[in-house]
C-alpha cells in the first residue's frame, strides 16, 4: 500500500485545516510514474526516496518536489517544532531546501529562527516556470534567497503555470481589438463605446440582481468611463471610496472600509440565513488590499489578464467594502487591462454582460465563486452563529459572529487564483471574439435599417428606431398601436416596406456567431504550436 510524503504527510500528521487543494500529491509506491487526474499531478516514488517519519523530513521533501504552498505551511509552521527546525538549517546552511524553509518560516510567522549565517549561492524562492512571480526579485541576504514572491506576507495570491494560461500569452486583447476596428472602421469602434458600457453596467447591476434601478446604472456608466485606468494606485483606501461612492452615490450609508464584519450570504426572515462565504476580519482588510496592491506593482510585465483577474477576484473575496464589491471587482477587469495598454480608450469591455447572456454563464460565474468559498466554508460551518446584535465602529449593526478566522486566515491571505485566472480568460474571450462583435453587427444592421426605413418615412432617429423595436418585438407585424402613434404607417404603401425592411435586418442580425469554448482552445492551441510562432511572456 502507498503511503503519502510531502505536504499530503504534513497535512494528514498534524490535522491542518487546509481548504485549497494540493495540486501535487507525492506518495511512496513501488515504482517511479506521474497520472494527472482532474488537475491533480499524482507522482510516485520508489521507497528509496521516502522521507524519515518526522515533521521536517517531509517538509524538506516537499519544498524539494513539491514547490511552495503558502496556505498550508503557514499552518504547519504553526505546528512543527522550531528548534527541530532550526537545528535541521544549522545542519545544511548551504542546503537550498533549508535555506527556502527558514526563510519562508520567517516570513510567514514573523518570528526570527535562531539560526547561524547559512552560505551557497543566491537560490530564486519560487521557480518562475511553475508559478507567475515578481518581475524583479528582492535578494534576501540573511538567507541567500531571490525572493521572488509576488505579494506580501498579508496577501499573496499564487497563480499556477497551467496548460491553459500556457495559450493565454498568445493573445493578445488590443491586437484584437484592433482587428475589429480594422473590420467595422473607427467610427463604429468609437460609437460603441457608449453603449458597451452602458450594456456593462447595467449587466453588472444585474448580478447584482439590481437590474431596473436605472439611475444608478448610468452612475456605474459614467464611473467606469471616468475613472477606468485614472488612479495612480486604485486598491488605496482613498482611491476605493472615492470610485465606491461615484459608483453607489454619496447617499450611500456606508463610506471607505468596512470596519464590521461582512458575510455573503441569502435566505429569508423566516427560514434564517444562509453563509456562503465569510470576508476576512475588518482589522485584516486594509493589510491585505496593500499586498494585492503589491502584486499588482510586482507583476507590471505579466500578462495584463492575469493581474486583470488577480485583481478583481483578489478584491472581492477581501470584500472591503460594506456594499458594492462585486461591481467594484469587475470595474477592476477594465481598470487592469487599461492600464497594461490591452484595453484602448475609450472602449471598455462588457465582461458582465457575457456573465450574464445565459444561466449557464451565471451559474460558471457563480461556481468559480464557490470554488474558492465553499471549502472554507465546509471548514469552518461550526464558527458561525448569530447572537446579540452589537454596533461597530463603522455604524454597522449586526448579530453575526464567526470565531474561525484563525483558521481562515492562511486561505484568506493566500488564495491560490488559477482557476479563476483560467475563467477570466475564457470570459475575456468570448467578449471581444463574439459578444463584442456580435453587438457591433447588430447596430451596424440597425442603424442600416433605420437609414433604409427613412427612404419611405421621415422623421427623427428616437422615431425611426422606436418603429423598429416596435416591429421587431412584433414578430415583424406592425401593430394597431403603432398605426396609432405614426398615423403615416396606416398606408401599406409606406408601411409595408418598411416592415419588409425592418424584418430583412433583424433576419440578417440573429446569424450571430455562437462561442464553443472547446473549439477556442483547440485554435489557440494550434496557432501556438506553429514552428515559426514567437512567444514572450
Amino acid at each position: 500500500m502507498n503511503s503519502w510524503a510531502g505536504y499530503a504527510w504534513l497535512k494528514d500528521h498534524f490535522k491542518l485545516p487546509v481548504t485549497q487543494r494540493l495540486s501535487i500529491l507525492s506518495q511512496i509506491g513501488r515504482d517511479r510514474k506521474t497520472n494527472v487526474q482532474d488537475g491533480v499531478r499524482y507522482e510516485t516514488y520508489r521507497p528509496s526516496s521516502q522521507p524519515d517519519n518526522n515533521p521536517v523530513a517531509h517538509l524538506a521533501f516537499a519544498l524539494k518536489h513539491e514547490g511552495i504552498h503558502l496556505e498550508l505551511l503557514s499552518h504547519a509552521f504553526a505546528n512543527i517544532d522550531k528548534q527541530a527546525l532550526a537545528t535541521w538549517i544549522a545542519s545544511e546552511p548551504s542546503g537550498q531546501y533549508a535555506r527556502k524553509a527558514g526563510f519562508l518560516y520567517e516570513w510567514l510567522t514573523g518570528d526570527t529562527l535562531p539560526v547561524p549565517q547559512v552560505s551557497g549561492g543566491y537560490r530564486n524562492l519560487l521557480n518562475p516556470d511553475q508559478v507567475v512571480t515578481a518581475d524583479t526579485p528582492i535578494k534576501n541576504a540573511r538567507w541567500r534567497i531571490n525572493d521572488n514572491l509576488p505579494g506580501t506576507p498579508d496577501f499573496c495570491p499564487i497563480i499556477r503555470r497551467t496548460k491553459m494560461l500556457d495559450l493565454i500569452k498568445d493573445y493578445n486583447c488590443a491586437e484584437r481589438l484592433q482587428d475589429m476596428e480594422n473590420d467595422y472602421g473607427a467610427d463604429m469602434m468609437t460609437r460603441s463605446a457608449v453603449w458597451l458600457t452602458i450594456r456593462e453596467s447595467r449587466a453588472s447591476f444585474a448580478i447584482e440582481h439590481e437590474g431596473d434601478q436605472k439611475s444608478k446604472i448610468h452612475r456605474f456608466a459614467l464611473a467606469m468611463g471616468q475613472y477606468c485606468g485614472r488612479f495612480e494606485a486604485p486598491l488605496t483606501s482613498a482611491a476605493l471610496t472615492e470610485l465606491h461612492d461615484n459608483i453607489l452615490g454619496t447617499s450611500t450609508i456606508r463610506h471607505g472600509l468596512r470596519q464590521s464584519p461582512v458575510f455573503v450570504g441569502s435566505g429569508t426572515q423566516e427560514m434564517g440565513s444562509y453563509v456562503h462565504y465569510v470576508a476576512p476580519d475588518a482589522d485584516d482588510v486594509e493589510p491585505m488590499l496593500k499586498g494585492l496592491q503589491t502584486f499588482m506593482e510586482k507583476t507590471k510585465s505579466k500578462n495584463p489578464i492575469i493581474r486583470a483577474a488577480v485583481a478583481s477576484f483578489g478584491f472581492v473575496f477581501i470584500h472591503p467594502m460594506a456594499d458594492g464589491n462585486g461591481r467594484i471587482s469587475r470595474f477592476l477587469i477594465n481598470d487592469t487591462l487599461r492600464r497594461d495598454s490591452a484595453l484602448p480608450e475609450p472602449l471598455l469591455l462588457p465582461i458582465s454582460a457575457t456573465i450574464t447572456k445565459s444561466t449557464t454563464s451565471r451559474s460558471s460565474y457563480d461556481r468559480i465563486l464557490e470554488q474558492y468559498s465553499r471549502p472554507l466554508m465546509d471548514q469552518t460551518t461550526s464558527d458561525i452563529r448569530f447572537g446579540e446584535r452589537k454596533t461597530y465602529p463603522d455604524g454597522v449593526v449586526s448579530d453575526f459572529e464567526f470565531s474561525g478566522s484563525d483558521t481562515l486566515r492562511p486561505a484568506w491571505r493566500y488564495p491560490d487564483l488559477t482557476e479563476q485566472s483560467e475563467y477570466l480568460f475564457h470570459i475575456i474571450h468570448e467578449t471581444i471574439e463574439y459578444e463584442m462583435r456580435n453587438q457591433i453587427q447588430s447596430h451596424q444592421a440597425h442603424v442600416k435599417a433605420r437609414e433604409r426605413v427613412k427612404d419611405f418615412l421621415e422623421g427623427p432617429d428616437e422615431h425611426i428606431d422606436r418603429i423598429i423595436r416596435s416591429i421587431e418585438m412584433n414578430n415583424g407585424q406592425i401593430s394597431n398601436k403603432l398605426k396609432k402613434e405614426f398615423s403615416a404607417l396606416a398606408d401599406t404603401t409606406i408601411s409595408e416596406p418598411i416592415r419588409e425592411v425592418v424584418t430583412h435586418y433583424v433576419a440578417h442580425r440573429s446569424q450571430h456567431q455562437h462561442y464553443d469554448p472547446q473549439a477556442e482552445i483547440e485554435a489557440l492551441q494550434q496557432e501556438k504550436d506553429k514552428p515559426d510562432a514567437i512567444v514572450l511572456y
